[in-house]
């Protein structure tokens, strides 16, 4: 199963006037910690809100020139068992690149649908990018395609070397 996991991100920043101006720091410095090994994670402003009243607050709460913003950050984990597995894994791989910030999973959801297990099973059956439409159709007939030598004769002589 697939899921979407959101988790949320204290991101401090310092030397800020607006909480607009510490907003597109925190964007910008999460994603520079995230890039480019996890460049497939969505970056986007949290949401704040009164524990008593309800009522919406800016994302970043700034104090003496110092912010502390509110991030969320939503990635896709793929074949997991159940939702907590997929949440563990999120907090794992966004937390090794984002020293020193606390993380909160937010939200797990499951993305498949009982029509993805079709799709994948399609997906296995089609020729490979290798593949030829010829050679696809000879292994759909039962017999091997013809491969080329391209590759074996260099993979030999590294071996006689």
């Amino acid at each position: 199963m697939n899921c979407r996991v959101v988790v949320e991100a204290a991101v401090p920043v310092y030397d800020v006037e607006t909480a607009d101006e510490a907003v597109r720091i925190a964007i910008s410095k999460t994603g520079e910690m995230l890039n480019p090994d996890l460049n497939y994670v969505e970056i986007n402003m949290g949401e704040r809100s009164c524990p008593h009243c309800g009522e919406e607050h800016e994302p970043a709460f700034i104090a003496a020139d110092e912010s502390l913003v509110a991030l969320e950050l939503e990635m896709t984990v793929f074949n997991v068992e159940r939702d907590e597995h997929a949440a563990r894994i999120a907090r794992k791989e966004i937390g090794q690149r984002l020293e020193n910030i606390p993380l909160e999973v937010l939200e797990v959801e499951q993305t498949d649908t009982p029509d993805d297990e079709t799709t994948e099973e399609t997906v296995e059956t089609t020729d490979t990018p290798e593949m030829t439409d010829e050679s696809a159709i000879e292994v759909e007939q039962g017999s091997e395609p013809v491969e080329t030598d391209d590759v074996l004769p260099e993979f030999e002589e590294l071996i006689d070397k």
